[in-house]
């Protein structure tokens, strides 16, 4: 079982009946225990099971936008975003995964593709985090197998339907420390089902990233990035035109 963790989001609040909305809204989700709003800093607490990706997608339900601001405790989450390193696509972002370390030997992992082909893609961690060549430099599948079984480094899979997007959400047992610097790739199966054991740089169903630390809950409180002057939301608006979701 998931022990409850808190999430911090950024959102256009602007009287109590935009709380009421979207509390409404957040509510219909499994796993929502505590909602916690300010008006003043515009942001939402959220504690509960439900993953970062509904949570967000919950809020767009009601016309407004979100930004995860932060998750988990201090040095307890981490993000990796997912790119097509193959030169004939246009928008190289395919995909984001979140991590929350909820428990000394438990993280849960909110993996979504969007824009990508539909079908089944399987997803490891790889023992490197050298993404020059893409996934082709990455290494073998970390800890691929740990007393004859399945190791820590191989995640399952995510579906993706004919809308281009698809997601899951899962726990495993390892530790963000022990992910910082790594690579993850998510790769397309091929049509007779099998898994991609070659992981060419210029394959478009393909894609990597290397997993970084993000913000613990309170830990990000930026209104305006000091390097560009731009606001959260500005930066959001630009974000979303390269295809990051």
């Amino acid at each position: 079982m998931i022990p409850p963790f808190e999430t911090t989001f950024a959102v256009p609040l602007s009287c109590e009946d935009c709380i009421k909305d979207v509390s409404s809204s957040l509510h219909q989700l499994d796993g929502i225990h505590k909602i916690t709003p300010s008006l003043q800093t515009q942001t939402l607490s959220i504690l509960g099971t439900a993953s970062p990706s509904s949570i967000v997608a919950a809020i767009e339900s009601t016309g407004r936008d979100a930004i995860l601001r932060g998750s988990g405790k201090a040095e307890s989450a981490a993000v990796c975003i997912l790119e097509t390193h193959c030169s004939t696509v246009r928008e190289q972002v395919k995909g984001l995964i979140r991590m929350v370390q909820v428990a000394p030997k438990m993280t849960v992992v909110d993996m979504t593709l969007k824009g990508v082909k539909s079908g089944v893609y399987d997803v490891s961690v790889r023992e490197r985090g050298d993404i020059s060549q893409g996934a082709e430099s990455t290494g073998g599948v970390w800890e691929e197998k740990v007393e004859g079984s399945k190791g820590r480094g191989i995640w399952g899979t995510i579906s993706v339907g004919q809308s281009g997007v698809g997601s899951v959400f899962i726990d495993k047992p390892v530790q963000i420390w022990e992910m910082i610097g790594r690579a993850v790739v998510v790769s397309k199966r091929l049509e007779d089902g099998r898994v991609r054991e070659k992981l060419e740089r210029e394959d478009e169903e393909v894609f990597v990233g290397v997993v970084a630390r993000s913000a613990g809950v309170w830990d990000n409180d930026k209104t305006v990035c000091s390097c560009s002057g731009k606001t959260v939301w500005e930066e959001r608006r630009e974000q979303v035109g390269k295809g990051m979701l």
